[in-house]
C-alpha cells in the first residue's frame, strides 16, 4: 500500500512539511516500501512500475567539478570517455569573467570530441541576464543541456533563459514535493525535468512528477542515487538518462552494471541492493 502509506505520512507532517528533513525521511520510508513490495512479489521495482526497458543511458557526474582547473578537465574528460561514458557533466558558474566561462566549456568540448554529450551545471549561480549572455556564446559547443542556470524558484527567469537559448534548460533537483513542478511546467521554464528522489518524496511522488512531465511532452532525468533511479528512468517512456554519481554506490555489495555507457536494470526482486557490512562499518559515525 505504497500510496496509502505516502499519503498518511504527508498528512501527518502538518506544518513540518513539505520540504526539509521531513521530506527526506518520507522519501526513505517510501523507497523502502517499494523495495519490500518488490521482494514480496518477486519482482524488481522497475517491473512493478512497468518495466519498459532493461537498461538506460547514464552520464558521468562528480568528476568535472567547479574547483577543478581547465587543464584537469582536459585530461579527465577523455578518461571518462575511455571508461565507456558517452555523456558527462561539468560544473561552471564561478568563473571570474564571461570569457573564462566560455573557455572552460570550449576546452572540455575539444577534449572529449563532438560525439560525447556534454552537460553543464551552474547550480543557480547566474543572474538571468548573465545566463542568457553566456548561454548564447557557448551554443557553438552544443551542450546537451544547461542545468539550473538561475535560482530554482525563479520560474519566470528560467522561462526567459529557456526562451532565449537553443540549448535545452534542465532544472528541478532543488524542488521538494510535487507542486513546484506544476509551476515549472506551466511557466514553460524548462526543457528537461530533473527529479531528485530524496527531495520529491520518494518513488511514489517521483513517478507522479514523471507523469506530469510526460503530459507536457518533456523528458525526465534523475539527480543522484543511480542505484535506485535506474529502476525509475527505465520504467517511464520519457526517461532520458540517469546521473551516474558514485557517492552511494560504495555502500552496497552489488550495484547496477555499467555497460557501454548504459546502466543495466537489476532483475533481482525489489531494488536489487544489499548493504555491504564492511562499508557500513567504515562510514559509521558515533
Amino acid at each position: 500500500q505504497t500510496e496509502a502509506i505516502a499519503a498518511k505520512l504527508r498528512r501527518a507532517a502538518g506544518s513540518s512539511g513539505p520540504g526539509g528533513i521531513f521530506t527526506l525521511a518520507l522519501s526513505a520510508i517510501d523507497t523502502a516500501c517499494w523495495d519490500i513490495r518488490g521482494k514480496a512479489l518477486g519482482q524488481s521495482v522497475c517491473a512493478l512500475l512497468g518495466g519498459l526497458r532493461d537498461r538506460v543511458p547514464t552520464y558521468a557526474s562528480g568528476a568535472l567539478m567547479r574547483p577543478h582547473p581547465v587543464d584537469y578537465l582536459a585530461k579527465a574528460g577523455p578518461r571518462l570517455r575511455d571508461m565507456g561514458f558517452r555523456q558527462m557533466k561539468m560544473q561552471c558558474g564561478s568563473e571570474p569573467s564571461v570569457a573564462a566561462s566560455i573557455e572552460r566549456v570550449r576546452v572540455m568540448r575539444e577534449a572529449i570530441g563532438p560525439d560525447v554529450d556534454l552537460m553543464c551545471d551552474i547550480n543557480q549561480l547566474w543572474s538571468v541576464n548573465h545566463a542568457v549572455e553566456v548561454g548564447r556564446r557557448i551554443e557553438p559547443y552544443h551542450l546537451y543541456w544547461l542545468e539550473d542556470p538561475v535560482a530554482h524558484d525563479d520560474y519566470t527567469g528560467l522561462a526567459r533563459v529557456a526562451d532565449a537559448l537553443t540549448t535545452p534548460i534542465a532544472a528541478g533537483e532543488y524542488h521538494y514535493g510535487v507542486v513546484p513542478f506544476r509551476h515549472l511546467l506551466e511557466a514553460r521554464s524548462i526543457d528537461i525535468v530533473m527529479i531528485d528522489l530524496l527531495r520529491v518524496g520518494g518513488i511514489t511522488q517521483w513517478m507522479k512528477v514523471a507523469g506530469m512531465a510526460e503530459a507536457f511532452n518533456l523528458p525526465v532525468v534523475s539527480h543522484l542515487v543511480p542505484e535506485v533511479h535506474v529502476h525509475l528512468v527505465a520504467a517511464i517512456p520519457n526517461g532520458l538518462t540517469v546521473e551516474y554519481m558514485p557517492w552511494t554506490l560504495r555502500l552496497f555489495v552489488e550495484t547496477p552494471a555499467l555497460e557501454g555507457g548504459q546502466l543495466v536494470v537489476p532483475k533481482t526482486p525489489g531494488l536489487g541492493l544489499a548493504f555491504d557490512p564492511a562499508a557500513i562499518k567504515r562510514y559509521q559515525v558515533g
